[in-house]
């Protein structure tokens, strides 16, 4: 295989994906996508549009998904630190209604796979985060759909709970059993 290591999670369609950095005494560099190393490792995606946005600590953006145009993500944050979450909503799903959380930081480099089917959301964890991911198909506006983060019926366990910043949609989402 190429310049990446893939961890299967417990949730099947997620996927913490590892990158090779190359690092000397100025800098480093690293391939952040490359399709052939993904196709060697059995991930076939199409990514058609990147996106990249900028939080500050506190921020919860999630849990999001589109309903009739679903997306898969690859994400990473290029600054800063965030806990990225991924919920199950494929209704035929063995591990429906599961979650499972990752670390993305600037320093561990780490990339989270994300495939159609689930709603995704993240909490910065550090003073600020760039946020940067591609998406297997365009956004649809009118077409975007949420579950609420503290949903207990998920159970997340999200690192920060106290003086969280979400904007008023995110404040607003139903509960898993609501979709």
């Amino acid at each position: 295989m190429g310049q990446i290591k893939v961890e299967k999670t417990p949730i099947e369609g997620l996927y913490v994906i590892e990158p090779t950095v190359h690092q000397d005494e100025r800098g480093y560099f690293v391939e952040t996508y490359n399709q052939r190393d993904f196709e060697e490792a059995g991930l076939y995606y199409t990514f058609v549009q990147d996106n990249q946005s900028m939080s500050v600590k506190g921020v919860l953006r999630g849990l999001h998904f589109q309903k009739e145009f679903p997306q898969a993500k690859l994400v990473r944050v290029i600054r800063g630190t965030v806990f990225d979450v991924a919920v199950d909503i494929r209704k035929n799903s063995p591990t429906y209604g599961k979650w499972y959380g990752v670390e993305l930081s600037e320093d561990n480099k780490k990339q989270f796979l994300i495939s159609e089917g689930f709603a995704h959301g993240f909490v910065v964890l550090s003073d600020v985060a760039e946020f940067c991911y591609k998406v297997t198909d365009f956004y649809h506006p009118g077409d975007e759909g949420g579950i609420a983060y503290n949903d207990p019926d998920i159970g997340i366990e999200w690192p920060v709970t106290d003086n969280l910043i979400m904007s008023q949609k995110d404040q607003n989402w139903p509960g898993l059993s609501s979709i």
